[in-house]
């Protein structure tokens, strides 16, 4: 059986969709996706760093549109595991956990990976938003389409727009 390493910020969870809706609510300006092309979050929400350090930012992202009924299709065909490197953020793992008890209840504890680095990942397939993720890993890649990677050319990684994409791919 074929193991995947998923992702969960900008892969599952909306950090994007999430930032936006606190900035607009702390600044009043709406930033849209593609406002945001080939900028990273910081960049994209000027004065916006203290949200990933706030109590319940992780715990509260909303969940990607159609992630939760693919996940689960591939969790019951492939070997899953969630790979995220959370360790940046220690508040985040607990936020995580909880987060991913609510929203992909079906994901057993022991398919859950909290690094500081996923260099150390060995799967078949990962998914993930990330170049510094993707470009050590010696096995099969989809880049998933965030706006901060979305005007980079993924190279050998194979570019998915959504999760309608990945279960033709994989499914």
């Amino acid at each position: 059986m074929k193991r995947i390493a998923l992702d969960m910020d900008g892969v599952l969870a909306d950090e994007f969709g999430h930032f936006a809706e606190l900035y607009e609510k702390e600044k009043g300006i709406r930033i849209r996706p593609e406002d945001a092309h080939g900028k990273r979050l910081l960049q994209a929400f000027p004065g916006a760093g203290s949200y990933i350090h706030e109590p319940g930012f992780f715990r509260h992202s909303p969940v990607i549109p159609g992630s939760r009924e693919v996940v689960e299709k591939l969790y019951n065909t492939y070997d899953l595991y969630i790979v995220s490197a959370a360790v940046e953020y220690p508040r985040s793992l607990t936020e995580k956990l909880e987060w991913l008890g609510e929203h992909f209840p079906f994901i057993q504890w022991q398919k859950i990976v909290f690094c500081g680095t996923k260099d150390i990942v060995s799967a078949d397939i990962m998914i993930d938003d990330n170049f510094k993720n993707l470009d050590p890993f010696s096995g099969q890649t989809l880049l998933f389409t965030q706006p901060h990677n979305i005007l980079a050319d993924p190279g050998r990684h194979m570019r998915v727009r959504n999760w309608n994409e990945i279960a033709s791919l994989l499914l």
